[in-house]
């Protein structure tokens, strides 16, 4: 193996970023940073890690704020624990790191599984979480009533049905190099995520998931959402995600993402006590921050400068 290809060329690679770790609820969490002002963290998705901000991170620290993509528990630089991987647990990670990172509080910004983070988080430590973005991610209890109630939704969540079974993704995540990684984030996207350079951060993206106990640590999350459904740390989980988010909040889709399904997402304004603004970015798939990262910076940057978001 070349140095080009090891794991610390493809999670800490060489860019106008700083790479840090910090600790935060019993854990060593990698962060990139950038910038200087109010904090904004990122938090990346399945089957992704901090990479997936790369357009962002620079944009972010131009407009005058102190962005920070951090790697989950179990991804990229991050610590691979054998437990922790419930979202109440996953999202004190987060808070925590924003208390590690000695701010007051923060702008969260987060996709996929960082979006259900995301949307946890700002319920159970609401005084760190300064505005919310959730990127193709319903609320949780959109998710849960879509996965339980929508035959489509369900269909289109075939991959989190499939993480159920023991050993047998973790195997298929790897395989060939990681080439399902690859598949996925191509099926999932729009028309637009093509070229070279998206070629060269799928690459990052398959050969990050091989790095060893990755692929069980990002299935795990998965798990936990499935198997918790009837069980009372489920019931709880889901009866606390109750209490109304009260931060002014971002909802970012693609109206072609094929798995969380915009009929899904769209009725999450019903849990948010505050200015709520819902945008559809039209022929954008589940990747709309890299699928065109000009339009979804823009608005992420516009909305963030805004001193009163309106609904």
């Amino acid at each position: 193996m070349t140095l080009a290809d090891s794991p610390a060329a493809v999670i800490r690679p060489e860019g106008p970023w700083i790479h840090r770790d910090v600790a935060a609820n019993g854990a060593r969490f990698h962060i990139t940073e950038m910038g200087e002002g109010p904090l904004v963290l990122l938090l990346h998705g399945f089957p992704q890690y901090w990479w997936a901000w790369r357009h962002q991170l620079p944009a972010l620290a131009d407009a005058g704020y102190r962005a920070v993509a951090m790697d989950l528990r179990g991804v990229g630089g991050s610590d691979r624990t054998p437990r922790g991987y419930d979202p109440a647990n996953l999202a004190l990670d987060v808070t925590g790191v924003i208390r590690s990172l000695g701010e007051p509080d923060a702008a969260l910004v987060g996709h996929d599984l960082g979006g259900y983070l995301a949307w946890t988080a700002a319920v159970m430590r609401p005084k760190l979480i300064r505005r919310l973005v959730a990127v193709s991610m319903p609320h949780p209890r959109r998710w849960r009533a879509a996965m339980l109630a929508d035959v489509r939704q369900t269909a289109a969540s075939s991959h989190i049905w499939g993480f159920q079974r023991p050993w047998v993704p973790e195997r298929q995540l790897v395989a060939d190099e990681g080439a399902l990684v690859g598949k996925l984030i191509r099926d999932w996207a729009g028309p637009k995520l093509a070229g070279p350079t998206e070629d060269a951060a799928v690459e990052n993206y398959r050969r990050a998931m091989c790095v060893p106990s990755t692929a069980h640590c990002s299935v795990e999350p998965y798990r936990w959402l499935v198997r918790s459904l009837a069980r009372p740390d489920g019931v709880q989980f889901y009866r606390r995600m109750k209490r109304p988010v009260r931060v002014p909040t971002l909802h970012l889709h693609g109206s072609l993402d094929p798995v969380a399904r915009t009929r899904s997402a769209a009725g999450s304004g019903q849990y948010v006590e505050a200015p709520y603004r819902w945008r559809l970015f039209d022929g954008l798939g589940h990747w709309p921050h890299e699928e065109d990262p000009q339009a979804f910076t823009s608005e992420l940057v516009h909305w963030l400068s805004d001193p009163e978001p309106d609904r």
